[in-house]
């Protein structure tokens, strides 16, 4: 199911989106304002575990799109978010071992939507992203993805390290890209597998690497020593194709 992305100005606009249920990434709201409405919204937003950001007056000026935000500004997803179950049933339906991308605090939309392009067409079940720290799926992920996201669910879960232990009790294996670890062609990356990949600045954050069973690293001849990442996770995707297709 599609949705456009939403800028909701105003209390009762805003109020009445998360009771509606339509998918919420973000919520503005003026530092400081403690009256009843705005904290029954704040209130609402973390019941939905939307990230709250506390922001002056001049930042939502900024923001609005018609100068009437009454002090909460929200911004609703493009798309709807699927579920990690989701994903396993469709690796189950098409008789096919998991494989999912796991993405650890890619924030560029543009680098998300060549994520899930490349998850699509490397065959993966689905994409999980987290909640903080990570874009969401804006309209311009959805552009980047170049349809991708209509057949490639994504799953916005609370905690990545969590999520790994909870598939690893499932069967599945997890591959993290780091400059630090083995020649990927050397890792046995067949069966139930997740790949995670992390920003480029950073890299997989340490709880996240430490969750995974392999570290796999791209050989680099050149005079630079990284990827950008949505090329990261092709590479690494697609010797994961290669040896399932071994």
């Amino acid at each position: 199911m599609r949705y456009e992305e939403l800028t909701i100005e105003g209390r009762n606009a805003v109020l009445e989106a998360f009771r509606s249920g339509k998918p919420i990434d973000k919520l503005f709201v003026l530092d400081g304002c403690k009256d009843g409405p705005v904290q029954t919204i704040v209130r609402e937003a973390r019941k939905h575990d939307t990230i709250v950001n506390f922001v002056a007056k001049e930042r939502l000026d900024q923001m609005s799109e018609t100068g009437k935000h009454q002090g909460v500004i929200a911004f609703g997803a493009a798309y709807e978010y699927a579920e990690v179950e989701d994903m396993l049933k469709l690796a189950e339906k098409k008789g096919e071992p998991p494989f999912l991308f796991l993405l650890d605090g890619i924030e560029d939309p543009h680098n998300l939507g060549a994520i899930i392009r490349t998850a699509n067409l490397a065959g993966a079940h689905g994409v999980i992203i987290p909640k903080h720290r990570a874009a969401g799926l804006t309209a311009t992920v959805a552009r980047t993805s170049a349809g991708a996201l209509n057949y490639t669910p994504v799953a916005k879960v609370t905690n990545l390290g969590n999520t790994i232990e909870d598939l690893k009790k499932r069967g599945m294996w997890f591959v993290c890209a780091d400059m630090g670890g083995e020649v990927m062609y050397r890792l046995n990356l067949k069966g139930p597998i997740g790949l995670v990949i992390g920003n480029e600045g950073n890299g997989v954050g340490k709880l996240v690497r430490e969750k995974c069973d392999m570290i796999a690293s791209i050989p680099m001849k050149g005079d630079i020593d990284s990827l950008n990442a949505s090329v990261a996770a092709g590479v690494l995707a697609y010797e994961i194709v290669r040896q399932r297709w071994m």
